[in-house]
């Protein structure tokens, strides 16, 4: 599980394992739409149709964007992966896993298709959106579709910074790019997507000295606070950082803050692209049930996980291949 596989750089990618827009920059605005297939061979076939015009799709919609930071992935979970795409699925593809920790739980919920739809503002998005469910007509249902927005100067709802430890240059396609380590499926990404809830109030009350112990940053400024002693409770930050005999393992985020204030729901979206799934499991297990255990991550005193859905998102020729 540990072992180094070689770099993922430009020069690997072939048209064959050209990744989806994985690495795009982060924008202003963004959508999670995740949907469940129906079962029966005439909504597998319908889905299999739209998947395979994917590029057409998102060209449509892109083409209408001036600024070009139109983009969108696209993933599948592993209950329809053997249906839909009709080979072995990535060798680490498999249901969200349930965390139970003694106080809070990363639930598993379901999702056999995911959207990552992002651009400068979200008339794109709402406009892509209603044009890809057209397309997919009754042969999917919608499980969960959340906006999200840039919120100030990158920080989430908690008023801290997020993102800070996003993967650079080279690094970047090296974290999130399957390759040689499991060829029929170079090119594509492990993602993890969460819904969180926060209890501002309760956050708010807190000191901001208390905050920032919770974080692992200063929030005013963003700098990276020193890490507790080995057996001590530690920060959100400590806890979402894997190392081992090959150095530090890291992860694409591309959260976004959601919002709905008349009916009181403020939180963030989590999204995880990663070449190695097992980094990103291994982020949550010390999340919810800490390290060590019982000492789970404090965040989780002020933000719920409501959702939690693993899926693959695969070059595009795989994609392609199938219309």
């Amino acid at each position: 599980m540990n072992s180094q596989p070689a770099p993922i750089t430009a020069l690997n990618h072939t048209l064959d394992n050209e990744p989806q827009q994985i690495t795009a920059p982060l924008t202003h605005s963004a959508a999670f739409l995740v949907l469940k297939v129906k079962d029966d061979a005439g909504s597998i076939a319908r889905v299999r149709e739209v998947l395979g015009s994917s590029d057409d799709l998102i060209k449509n919609t892109a083409i209408r964007d001036i600024e070009r930071t139109f983009t969108c992935n696209v993933a599948i979970g592993h209950r329809v992966w053997e249906p839909l795409v009709g080979t072995a699925p990535p060798r680490e593809l498999k249901p969200f896993r349930e965390i139970k920790g003694a106080t809070h739980t990363a639930v598993s919920t379901p999702g056999d298709l995911l959207y990552h739809v992002r651009a400068r503002t979200m008339d794109l998005i709402v406009a892509f959106e209603r044009n890809l469910l057209m397309a997919f007509g009754d042969a999917v249902e919608t499980v969960d579709d959340v906006a999200g927005f840039r919120y100030f100067d990158g920080r989430d709802l908690l008023d801290f910074v997020d993102g800070t430890a996003n993967p650079e240059g080279l690094s970047l396609p090296e974290a999130t790019i399957v390759g040689e380590e499991d060829p029929a499926h170079a090119g594509g990404s492990y993602v993890v997507v969460q819904k969180y809830l926060h209890n501002l109030d309760a956050w708010r009350a807190q000191k901001t000295e208390a905050q920032e112990a919770i974080i692992g940053r200063t929030k005013h400024d963003n700098i990276e606070l020193d890490d507790a002693p080995a057996d001590a409770q530690k920060s959100h930050k400590t806890l979402c950082t894997i190392e081992d005999a090959d150095g530090e393992h890291e992860i694409l985020r591309d959260n976004m803050p959601f919002a709905n204030p008349g009916r009181g729901e403020y939180g963030t979206y989590f999204i995880g692209y990663t070449r190695r799934l097992w980094v990103i499991e291994q982020m949550l297990e010390r999340m919810f049930i800490g390290n060590p255990a019982p000492l789970h991550d404090r965040i989780l005193d002020f933000s719920t996980a409501t959702t939690g859905v693993t899926f693959f998102a695969p070059s595009r020729k795989v994609l392609a291949d199938l219309e």
